[in-house]
């Protein structure tokens, strides 16, 4: 499964922020793998426009491990302050985006050909 997230975050703290994720604390690190997502990245726009990505085999049980991980719940409320307009903790606040296209999905559903 693929998650794509949207958050705003406040333009004032941009550099901040880029700086707490240049080496987020291995505790953190250790608590989205043990929840079971990967290939989880962070991309970031001039404007403070966020766009989380991950891939995870059960989104809601991720979730529900990262909710109850006090590793999780310490990052969280340090990097709430970043965000605009949260009431609460970013990672359940975040509006997801659906997808719409996927490159290898497509390609595997090609009929095939002979040469």
């Amino acid at each position: 499964m693929r998650v794509c997230f949207q958050l705003q975050v406040l333009p004032e703290l941009m550099d901040q922020y880029i700086e707490r994720h240049k080496q987020v604390w291995p505790e953190m690190l250790q608590a989205i793998n043990e929840a079971g997502r990967r290939n989880y990245s962070l991309f970031l726009r001039a404007d403070g426009l966020l766009i989380g990505y991950y891939e995870t085999d059960d989104d809601r049980a991720a979730q529900e491990a990262l909710d109850a991980d006090p590793r999780t719940a310490r990052w969280e409320a340090e990097m709430s302050a970043f965000f605009l307009s949260l009431d609460g903790r970013a990672d359940q606040q975040a509006q997801r985006l659906s997808e719409v296209f996927n490159l290898e999905d497509q390609l595997a559903n090609l009929p095939a050909t002979s040469n």
